[in-house]
């Protein structure tokens, strides 16, 4: 939102609190079904990127049960509310996440590529699923496939950097494993490029070029931050802290890439993780 609103762009915000409703400001309540297709009438798009932190917790039944619903039920509800706008936003642009590969260790994936299996595939089939709605009225929907954003305002950068700079750090399990990733200023960008390219519709995988499994991903951070890496973190360790988790968020990944974007001239500013963390991580601390 900053990054539009830096360009004077006019901003409204989705809301669940009603007494935080006013400029700029819009109710809505995803599970109990409330939003006003009013509130989106007119609006050139609708940027959708809500969703329950998929690390934020072991996978019980019940925090699965939250992972699904927070997603498939706030984007169908946006959907539908779309689709019954007089006058509809242009595009809506929907989160979704590199998790629809699953593991696939062998070959390079692209927007083309089949659903993978697992739960996190599961979640992201159905989350996409709930933008039909919107594309069924005619309303051009961008589904961003997102990788792991490297950002120190939060995510998964600050906790691997953490044991690294404690100098107990190492990869996770064998490390062959690849972890599709883009900087917060590239994540942006590509939104932004979503919104206002005609062409861009369905899947589009938000992730940098370069490929890059655990093992260098762990390594180069390291680098970045003047240690050493040490043993790697053993995958039955994982299993028995994290259960299900471990093996779909930490063990596993797809070597994706950004074929969509690329052939529609995007231009990132982060292509290579040795530059992005460089800049990232000058002068940075982490608590």
């Amino acid at each position: 939102m900053a990054s539009l609103l830096r360009d004077d762009v006019r901003v409204t915000c989705l809301v669940r609190d009603r007494e935080k409703v006013g400029p700029g400001r819009a109710y809505w309540n995803p599970e109990t079904d409330e939003l006003d297709p009013r509130e989106l009438e007119g609006f050139d798009a609708v940027v959708h990127l809500a969703g329950a932190g998929i690390a934020d917790g072991r996978w019980t039944k019940a925090r699965k049960r939250v992972l699904l619903e927070s997603r498939v039920r706030s984007t169908a509800l946006l959907a539908h509310a779309i689709a019954s706008c007089q006058s509809k936003p242009g595009v809506l642009v929907s989160a979704s996440g590199v998790g629809f590969y699953g593991n696939q260790p062998d070959t390079a994936v692209d927007e083309q590529s089949l659903k993978g299996d697992g739960f996190l595939a599961d979640v992201c089939a159905q989350w996409e699923a709930a933008t039909t709605p919107a594309s069924d009225a005619g309303v051009r929907v961008a589904r961003a496939r997102f990788g792991l954003v490297m950002s120190l305002e939060g995510g998964a950068l600050p906790k691997m950097l953490r044991p690294i700079r404690a100098g107990v750090g190492g990869h996770l399990g064998t490390g062959k494993q690849f972890v599709p990733w883009v900087t917060l200023r590239d994540a942006v960008s590509a939104l932004r490029f979503a919104i206002a390219d005609p062409t861009l519709a369905g899947a589009v995988n938000v992730v940098a070029p370069e490929p890059c499994t655990n093992r260098e991903m762990t390594l180069k951070i390291a680098t970045a931050c003047g240690r050493r890496t040490l043993m790697p973190v053993p995958a039955f360790a994982l299993r028995a802290a994290l259960g299900e988790m471990a093996d779909e968020l930490l063990l596993s990944g797809a070597n994706v890439r950004p074929r969509v974007l690329e052939r529609a001239g995007f231009r990132f500013d982060d292509p290579r993780l040795e530059d992005a963390l460089s800049e990232l991580l000058q002068g940075a601390t982490v608590a």
